[in-house]
């Protein structure tokens, strides 16, 4: 997309968030990026699109940098880089609030579906212009 607008979010680093080795888990990560994509959806959208739309997940990359531990504060960052078709391709970074360190980042591609019929739904040219608003 030509100009994304990029959704941000802060997280706190809570024990519950924590591995073995005492890092955020890899699968928290993932539950993050999930959450951060549902809410800027949540977020951006038509009222209407809300009621007709869902997104699911149709394949993630995460790329793990650094680790973060309990107590750092986090910044989430998402934009839509791509929609197409039915599709769309959303990046999500992770980065220490504090520091700006890059910690995960992740490339995702969602389908959109119809809420009442289960199936694909095509993503229209005003919900793309909308999105490439800020």
């Amino acid at each position: 997309m030509e100009n994304p607008e990029v959704f941000e979010q802060r997280i706190n680093v809570l024990g519950e968030h924590l591995d073995e080795m005492n890092h955020v888990n890899n699968v928290q990560y993932l539950q993050w990026i999930q959450d951060i994509a549902k809410a800027h959806w949540e977020k951006r959208a038509n009222p209407e699109w809300l009621k007709i739309h869902a997104w699911v997940a149709l394949s993630h990359h995460i790329e793990y940098k650094k680790p973060a531990f309990l107590g750092d504060e986090l910044l989430l960052q998402t934009h839509v880089e791509e929609f197409t078709g039915v599709k769309s391709h959303r990046l999500v970074r992770i980065k220490n609030a504090k520091s700006g360190e890059l910690l995960t980042q992740s490339a995702t591609w969602w389908c959109m579906l119809n809420r009442a019929t289960g199936k694909p739904s095509r993503v229209t040219q005003d919900m793309v212009d909308y999105f490439n608003q800020k």
